[in-house]
């Protein structure tokens, strides 16, 4: 992969990271609802945080 590319994939996962961590986004997932007795706003963003580091982790190791 080209060094370029990963910047490049990088600079993706974070304006992706930012779309899906975004006011509007999270407000859908603040509801009284409990997933294994957690709120499921904390069960999102622990999700989407854990998603972002092992794409990230794919990235930076390469393919």
């Amino acid at each position: 992969m080209r060094k370029g590319s990963v910047g490049h994939r990088l600079l993706a996962v974070f304006v992706f990271g930012c779309l899906m961590l975004n006011a509007p986004l999270l407000s859908i997932f603040d509801k009284p609802v409990q997933v294994l007795g957690l709120p499921l706003l904390y069960v999102y963003v622990f999700a989407v945080w854990i998603g972002l580091i092992g794409l990230i982790a794919w990235i930076i190791e390469g393919r």
